[in-house]
């Protein structure tokens, strides 16, 4: 595997998030956050004569929705190069397109896409996402690889009283359909010009990141639905922020969120941890797991957390109260520059 470069800085827009919250500010020195009120008031202009001076109009057509999901349009700068990588396309195609047209931002500019893992709250935008990447880029620019893990399964599941199945990811064939690359790699690689890498599967080493408690999966040659606690294709995407250390892009944390800040550093060459940003899957936890894990994150040392999807409110708070000045909040519609 080519070594991780390190890159000049990263640009983050939140395309699919499950919270809205275009007013509170971010208030880390260390990022540059956009997205709120004042820039959404921006977008739509009209004549001044027609109000009494007015030049704006903030219009709620112009504010992103949450849903159960995440997607993030990742650009990492070095220089003058600039590639981008859209992460996770969220739960269904008219949240992802719905919250782009808001945002409007240069599709054209996404080289390839990576789905953290197979869920269906992280790949129900992708097929409808390609093909608005593809009518960006036009027709004579590359088409966008989709960097999936080659374990799909059939259907995902929760076991309450009895199997409760989610919505099945798309299929290659569906993936292949849409003019995709499609590759579908299972060991840590390097990807854009070695300023991202994906990981393989992520080690379980702390006692408490147990997985997704009651998670399932349907073989379909058997007819029958089996434990799928440790969602073993999950994988993260991480950078190396010159002069500042790694960042690493988590979709749900399933492995853990220390876990996985754990892995990453095995790929870091000494670079410290910087920033987690993304599902910590910590909202139905147990408060000791919460504290476990907030404990953990204060001895790696971050100087800043991002929890967003589903992390929940819990961990935030203990974050902000254990390690107070790390956290930034993550919202749909907010756009971070570290």
């Amino acid at each position: 595997m080519s070594r991780l470069a390190e890159i000049d800085s990263l640009e983050v827009v939140v395309i699919v998030d499950n919270e809205v919250d275009p007013m509170s500010p971010c208030m880390h020195p260390s990022v540059q956050a956009s997205g709120g009120m004042r820039d959404i008031s921006m977008k739509s202009t009209i004549h001044p004569e027609n109000r009494g001076g007015a030049n704006f109009e903030l219009r709620m057509d112009n504010i992103c929705c949450g849903a159960h999901g995440l997607s993030l349009m990742i650009t990492a700068v070095q220089g003058e190069k600039r590639r981008t990588v859209l992460f996770d396309t969220g739960p269904e195609e008219d949240t992802w397109e719905r919250n782009v047209r808001r945002l409007r931002p240069n599709l054209a500019s996404i080289k390839l896409i990576q789905l953290s893992h197979w869920h269906r709250d992280h790949s129900g935008g992708m097929l409808r996402a390609i093909r608005m990447i593809h009518t960006a880029k036009g027709p004579s620019e590359d088409r966008v690889i989709v960097d999936v893990h080659p374990n799909r399964p059939d259907y995902r599941g929760i076991m309450a009283t009895g199997p409760v199945s989610l919505e099945a990811d798309p299929s290659f064939e569906e993936i292949k359909a849409t003019g995709a690359i499609l590759s579908r790699p299972n060991e840590p690689h390097t990807v854009l010009d070695d300023m991202f890498l994906i990981s393989g599967e992520i080690p379980r080493v702390t006692p408490y990141e147990t997985g997704f408690k009651r998670g399932i999966r349907f073989d379909s040659s058997k007819g029958t639905w089996k434990k799928d606690e440790l969602i073993l294709d999950e994988r993260f995407l991480m950078c190396n922020l010159k002069g500042k250390g790694v960042v690493v892009f988590t979709g749900c944390s399933h492995a853990g969120a220390i876990n996985a800040s754990k892995h990453a550093m095995q790929f870091s060459e000494g670079s410290p941890l910087y920033c987690v940003v993304g599902g910590y899957h910590l909202a139905d936890a147990e408060v000791s797991q919460i504290q476990e894990t907030v404990r953990d994150f204060r001895k790696l040392g971050p100087k800043i957390l991002i929890p967003g999807h589903c992390s929940g409110w819990r961990v935030k708070y203990e974050i902000e109260k254990k390690m107070p000045g790390c956290l930034v909040p993550s919202f749909v519609g907010s756009k971070f520059i570290l």
